[in-house]
């Protein structure tokens, strides 16, 4: 059984979903016993980019992933807001002003820190009791209230010389300095480094509110989430590959590459086997905090110590 992550480069139109059964179907194909799969935060299908999907243990650690900060670069184009406020939905507003690329930059403080947002209407957010999305597309008025994120860096990028869709849905960028200034800006591309619960869409449409213009996103991609970056992303015709050849383990990573924040403390054997089994340990050396307790580099357990006494927040079988 595998027990890590497998980290895809998610391709435009699949979503999450759909990759975590890709995943489940490698395993399938290539033998593997059958694991627990998970990933670690949702992509829509319109979205590309790094989706880490983690097996077997590194299931219990999903919930981590899920809190961590993500980077997206994503295209903003003027002019037209849909009513998903990206590719996907239909015009809902249209505007003739277009921003230069001073104006941006000058709005561009207002978003980033600790900021106040409204989710879009078609998200996965539950009004009483059920999914936004599924409210919306009943045509049933949603009233979403405003949530508290952190958008902790947000910087121009340029999009493709074109500017068709096929173009704006290109993840290859470049510097935005050759934009004259005063010229009228059709789209613009931002990189944004953001806390959970970050909407990138209702980011785009506030930012275009801003200038005075309407706006919606036409491209999205993850290049971080959490520890894990493109570097570290497979397409799925490399997972297909590697489980033909029954070779997955050379793509999955270890439990712990998700915990690089953490740091890790060495249990002796007894120590270990009392963690396993659920016993506090008192009289250890170790900073107060969240830790990696750890077996001749085995994961053990996460671990929360306080004044030399760790107990087990949740633990492996690895």
């Amino acid at each position: 059984m595998l027990n890590g992550w497998i980290i895809l480069d998610k391709p435009h139109g699949l979503g999450s979903t759909q990759a975590v059964g890709a995943v489940k179907r490698a395993l399938r194909e290539g033998g593997y016993a059958k694991a627990k799969i998970g990933h670690g935060g949702t992509l829509d299908p319109l979205a590309t980019g790094v989706l880490p999907i983690a097996l077997g243990e590194a299931t219990k650690l999903a919930g981590r992933m899920l809190d961590s900060d993500k980077i997206y670069e994503f295209t903003v184009t003027f002019g037209t807001e849909t009513d998903t406020l990206d590719l996907e939905g239909v015009v809902v507003a249209e505007s003739d002003a277009r921003p230069t690329l001073e104006q941006l930059e000058a709005v561009l403080p207002r978003f980033t820190g600790p900021i106040a947002q409204v989710p879009p209407v078609y998200s996965a957010l539950k009004v009483d009791g059920q999914r936004a999305y599924d409210l919306a597309r009943a045509g049933e008025e949603v009233v979403l209230k405003s949530r508290d994120v952190v958008v902790h860096a947000l910087t121009t990028r340029r999009p493709r010389e074109g500017g068709g869709r096929f173009d704006a849905m290109q993840h290859i960028l470049k510097p935005a300095p050759a934009f004259a200034g005063a010229t009228p800006l059709d789209a613009i591309t931002l990189t944004a480094h953001v806390s959970k619960g970050t909407y990138i869409r209702s980011l785009a449409r506030d930012i275009a509110t801003a200038l005075g213009t309407v706006g919606h996103v036409t491209m999205l991609h993850r290049v971080k989430a959490g520890p894990f970056t493109l570097d570290h992303a497979i397409s799925l015709d490399i997972l297909f590959e590697k489980s033909k050849a029954r070779a997955l383990e050379d793509i999955t990573l270890p439990l712990r590459t998700a915990l690089v924040d953490i740091p890790a403390l060495a249990l002796s054997p007894e120590q270990a086997g009392a963690l396993k089994q659920g016993r506090v340990l008192t009289g250890i050396a170790a900073p107060d905090g969240l830790t990696l307790a750890t077996l001749d580099e085995t994961p053990v357990a996460l671990v929360e110590c306080s004044d030399g006494t760790i107990k087990v927040e949740r633990g492996f079988n690895l």
